[in-house]
């Protein structure tokens, strides 16, 4: 096998070069406990106060209302349970949608059986949630609308503004998911009146194993961990400073090159999806065909199983998936693809692809030829084909 293209980036990016020259220094040199009044520990004090900057001007965020915590799975448990259990006295309904990931699904069903109330809003054919639906699922007791602000396996972009008035005219709480959308969207949060968001450094070229969680001043929200006095008393345990330095200088290279980045990455998703439309028959492009992410490529093909056609593609070198990573282990089809209609059949045979700015034109044409191929091939001795 020679070629290799990545094209897998909704599951993981590559740390960028940059980013891991910036975080080794606090490994071996400036390594000191950031609670340390002493030199060290105060080098490395700065050092988080000034990512924690760059994280919150990304978004258009005060310094203190950013939280760092160990990813977006993280941040998006601190955000439901944290409001859950510190708004109960006012109720204890909470409106979500079907396509939000695990780490929403897996901690409301956990909040249903604590004794809260889950309203799982339907999406369309493209996955846009139902505005009227969310209206109408208003109650006197509901506290926290949580809605992601673009899909991980399909990329459409939610109607965030939209909601954000919504619970802001309501009294509502409302939490968007934002893992995806960091790195593709530009996000203001006051504008969009958001109260809570949840981000990953992985999916921007940073590390993994850390992430953050936006709080808006003034939200009641129960500390998720308990021990020390760290990031302002609300999330015990000493700072990953490495990866916090590594996440701070990810977001300030994204935000100097953030719209070439956009620009050449929507160009290689469009010649993409083109080529793939062009050169392959019974296909659906799943995700809203305008208001997707600029990165994101999903199609289901007829006829074929979607586990085939990555193991074949890894074989040309070809690195993608048929859906959220975290889920890459079961054999059930999508819940995301069933949510805007497929049947299990067509579901199964989803692939996504997810471009960074080091892609290249070239590749995609690989891809596209590769693609062809494996599809024509599996489709020969597919028992799914009449």
């Amino acid at each position: 096998m020679g070629k290799k293209v990545y094209m897998d980036n909704a599951a993981t990016t590559q740390t960028k070069q940059e980013v891991i020259n910036e975080m080794i220094k606090y490994f071996n040199e400036m390594y000191g406990n950031p609670s340390s009044i002493y030199d060290l520990g105060r080098t490395s004090k700065r050092a988080i106060n000034k990512a924690r900057t760059s994280v919150a001007k990304f978004i258009n965020a005060d310094e203190d209302e950013i939280y760092f915590t160990s990813g977006g799975t993280e941040s998006d448990n601190w955000a439901l349970k944290g409001v859950a259990n510190a708004n109960k006295s006012k109720g204890n309904h909470i409106i979500t949608s079907k396509i939000e990931h695990h780490a929403i699904l897996h901690t409301c069903e956990y909040l249903e059986k604590q004794g809260y109330e889950v309203t799982y809003l339907d999406v369309d054919e493209n996955g846009v949630v139902n505005i009227e639906q969310l209206k109408e699922s208003i109650k006197d007791n509901t506290i926290l609308i949580t809605i992601m602000f673009a899909n991980n396996e399909i990329g459409t972009i939610q109607p965030i503004k939209e909601i954000g008035k919504i619970a802001k005219e309501k009294g509502i709480l409302f939490h968007t998911d934002a893992v995806q959308a960091v790195g593709g969207l530009r996000i203001d949060v006051k504008d969009l009146n958001i109260d809570l968001l949840s981000m990953s450094a992985h999916k921007i070229n940073g590390p993994k194993g850390i992430g953050a969680l936006y709080v808006k001043k003034g939200t009641k929200l129960d500390n998720f961990m308990h021990g020390g006095a760290q990031e302002s008393k609300k999330r015990a345990g000493t700072e990953s400073v490495q990866n916090i330095v590594g996440f701070g200088k990810a977001v300030e290279i994204l935000e100097e090159n953030f719209d070439e980045h956009i620009e050449k990455i929507t160009k290689l998703r469009d010649r993409l999806i083109k080529g793939i439309k062009d050169n392959i028959a019974d296909i659906k492009l799943n995700g809203h065909p305008v208001n997707r992410l600029a990165n994101n490529v999903n199609f289901s093909f007829n006829y074929i199983e979607g586990e085939s056609l990555l193991l074949y593609l890894d074989m040309e070198g070809i690195s993608a998936s048929s859906g959220s990573a975290c889920t890459s282990g079961s054999l059930d089809p999508s819940h995301v693809l069933m949510a805007i209609g497929l049947k299990h059949e067509i579901a199964h045979g989803s692939l996504r692809l997810t471009l960074s700015d080091s892609n290249t034109e070239e590749e995609v044409d690989y891809v596209v030829q590769k693609l062809v191929d494996v599809v024509n091939r599996l489709r020969v001795i597919s028992p799914l084909k009449g």
